[in-house]
C-alpha cells in the first residue's frame, strides 16, 4: 500500500479508534456509577485476561470489593460485557426469582448460549419452560431415582476399585479419577446401553474439549479452544439425539426403562400415542435436536459440580477425623460391604448424618459458586442502583452460603440434623441448587449421588491426604476444585 494512502487511512483511524476507546470507557462507568470497580478497563478486551488466568483472584477481587460497598455488588467489564457481582443473598434471590417478567435470564456461561446451543433448558422461561420442567418430571421419581442409585453404585464400586489398585499406599491425585467415574456414571444413568464403544470414546474426547473451551477467552475463529468446544458440543448433541431416538424404538416395542432416556422417551411415547388418538398435534420439546440438547444440560449440570463436591468431601473429612468416625459408624449400622448386596434407596435416606455431610460440603464448598444471568431489561436492584440491559449479572452461590449460618466458615454437618435444622432457618441461604423457576431438577439425585459416593468410599477405603502448604486453596476449572487436584493415598480397608 502506497505510503501516502496509509498516512491518510491512519489519520482517519488512529482518532476513530481513540473515539471508540473513551465512549467505552464512558459507557463502563456511566453503567457503573457508584458501585465498586476498576475505574478505567482494558480497551475491548476488560479484564478478560486477568480472568482467564487466575480466575480464583479475579472473583475474590470481587467479593472484597462488593464487601465495600453497601449494597454488596460490584462490577467489572469483560469483552464487551459490563458485568455486575451480587455478594448479597437478598439481592442474590431478585436475580433468581426473576420478579419482573424477562428481568433476567440464565444463561450457565457469560458465552454460553454459542456453546450450549439455543435448545438448551437453561434459556427457556415463561410457559414454555414450565412446560418442559413437567415432561422432565417423571425422570426423577422415587421409581426412577432407585434405577439410578443401583446403576451409580455398580460403577462407583469399579472405579473404587480402580483407585486402590492405582495408589497402593501412595498418593494420587483425585480430580480427573472422579471427572471420568462422573462422567461414566452420568453417561450410564442417562443413556444406559445406548452410548458405547468407538461412540463413548469420542464422546469422551468431545467433552474434554467443551470443558477446555469454557475456562478460554470467547474466540470463535479456527484453532482457537473455544470453537473447539462449540464443534464439540453440537456433535455431543448430536449424539445425545440418537440415542434418544434408538430408546424411542425401545419404548415403543413395550421394553422396560433401564436408564433415564428410557423413562423419558417412554414418557413421550405415551403423549404421542394420546395426541395421535385425539388427531392433535405431538407435544413440545420431543424432537430430537430438543431432547438431545437438553440431555446435554443434565449431563453438564451432573458431571463437573460432582466432581467438585466428591473432592471436597474427600478433603474435608480427611481434615474432620470426628465426622469421619462417625459417617462410618452410621454407615456400617445399615449397610456393610461384605453383605455382597446393594444399597437401595431406601436405605441411602436412613442414613441422615451422611446426608447432613454431604449438605454441609455443598454449603461450604458450593461446587457452581456463580451462576450467571443475562439482563433483560434495566432493572432496579436497590433503591439507588438499577443494572443495565444487557449486563451479565452473577449472584453469588458461594458469599450465601457464609451468610446466616452460625458459625459459617465451620464445617459442621450438625447444622443439618433435626436439633438444629439450619437448612430450614436460613434456607434462603442455601442456593447450592439454584432458586425460582430454574432450581435444579435433578437435586435429588445429585444429592444421592454424594451420600452414596461418601459411603462407599469412607467404608471401603483408609485414606490419607497428601498435604502442602497450598493443597485446599480454590481453583476454578471451571467449578471449584482443591489446588492439589486432593492428592490421597488409598489403602483397601479392613472390616
Amino acid at each position: 500500500m502506497d505510503s501516502s494512502i496509509w498516512a491518510a487511512l491512519s489519520s482517519y483511524l488512529v482518532p476513530l479508534l481513540l473515539l471508540l476507546v473513551f465512549l467505552e470507557q464512558i459507557s463502563y462507568l456511566k453503567k457503573k456509577r457508584t458501585v465498586p470497580g476498576p475505574s478505567l478497563v482494558f480497551p475491548f478486551l476488560g479484564n478478560a485476561v486477568s480472568l482467564v488466568r487466575n480466575p480464583t483472584r479475579f472473583w475474590e477481587n470481587q467479593s472484597d470489593l462488593a464487601r465495600t460497598s453497601p449494597l454488596g455488588v460490584s462490577a467489572n467489564y469483560i469483552t464487551g460485557k459490563f458485568v455486575v457481582f451480587v455478594r448479597s443473598t437478598d439481592l442474590s434471590h431478585k436475580v433468581f426469582a426473576n420478579v419482573r417478567p424477562d428481568a433476567f435470564h440464565l444463561i450457565g456461561h457469560p458465552f454460553g448460549k454459542k456453546l450450549f446451543g439455543d435448545h438448551n433448558l437453561i434459556y427457556m422461561f415463561g410457559q414454555d419452560h414450565k412446560d418442559l420442567r413437567r415432561l422432565l418430571a417423571p425422570n426423577f421419581t422415587p421409581r426412577a431415582l432407585s434405577i439410578y442409585v443401583t446403576i451409580q453404585q455398580r460403577i462407583v464400586a469399579e472405579h473404587l476399585a480402580r483407585w486402590l489398585r492405582l495408589s497402593n499406599g501412595t498418593p494420587i491425585g483425585l480430580r480427573w479419577l472422579c471427572r471420568d467415574m462422573n462422567l461414566d456414571t452420568s453417561q450410564t444413568v442417562f443413556v444406559g446401553p445406548y452410548l458405547s464403544g468407538e461412540s463413548k470414546e469420542r464422546f469422551n474426547f468431545d467433552y474434554n474439549l467443551f470443558n477446555v473451551g469454557l475456562m478460554k477467552l470467547p474466540i470463535d475463529l479456527p484453532g482457537f479452544a473455544f470453537r473447539e468446544a462449540r464443534l464439540a458440543v453440537k456433535r455431543l448433541v448430536e449424539t445425545l439425539g440418537v440415542c434418544a431416538e434408538e430408546s424411542k424404538k425401545k419404548m415403543k416395542g413395550g421394553g422396560e426403562p433401564t436408564c433415564l432416556i428410557d423413562l423419558w422417551m417412554q414418557d413421550i411415547v405415551r403423549l404421542e400415542t394420546e395426541a395421535a388418538e385425539s388427531r392433535i398435534p405431538p407435544p413440545p420439546h420431543t424432537t430430537t435436536a430438543e431432547i438431545g440438547a437438553h440431555l446435554f444440560d443434565f449431563l453438564f449440570a451432573a458431571q463437573d459440580a460432582s466432581t467438585s463436591s466428591l473432592l471436597w468431601a474427600v478433603a474435608l473429612l480427611d481434615s474432620h477425623q470426628e465426622i469421619l468416625t462417625k459417617v462410618r459408624r452410621e454407615v456400617a449400622s445399615i449397610w456393610s460391604p461384605e453383605s455382597s448386596t446393594s444399597i437401595t434407596a431406601d436405605q441411602l435416606r436412613e442414613m441422615k448424618y451422611t446426608e447432613a455431610v454431604a449438605r454441609e460440603v455443598l454449603r461450604i464448598r458450593a461446587p457452581a459458586t456463580l451462576v450467571p444471568h443475562l439482563a433483560g431489561k434495566d432493572f432496579p436492584l436497590t433503591d439507588t442502583y438499577t443494572i443495565p440491559k444487557g449486563a451479565i449479572v452473577f449472584p453469588s452461590v458461594y458469599e450465601s452460603s457464609f451468610q446466616g449460618f452460625v458459625e459459617p466458615y465451620r464445617f459442621d454437618p450438625d447444622r443439618f440434623m433435626d436439633e438444629r435444622q439450619e437448612d430450614r432457618v436460613y434456607k434462603k441461604n442455601f442456593l447450592v441448587f439454584g432458586a425460582g423457576a430454574h432450581q435444579c431438577v435433578g437435586q435429588r439425585y445429585a444429592i444421592n449421588h454424594l451420600v452414596l459416593f461418601i459411603a462407599m468410599f469412607t467404608s471401603l477405603m483408609d485414606f490419607k491426604r497428601h498435604r502442602s502448604d497450598d493443597c485446599d486453596e480454590i481453583v476454578y476449572v471451571p467449578t471449584i476444585c482443591p489446588k492439589d487436584d486432593c492428592k490421597v493415598s488409598l489403602l483397601q480397608r479392613c472390616a
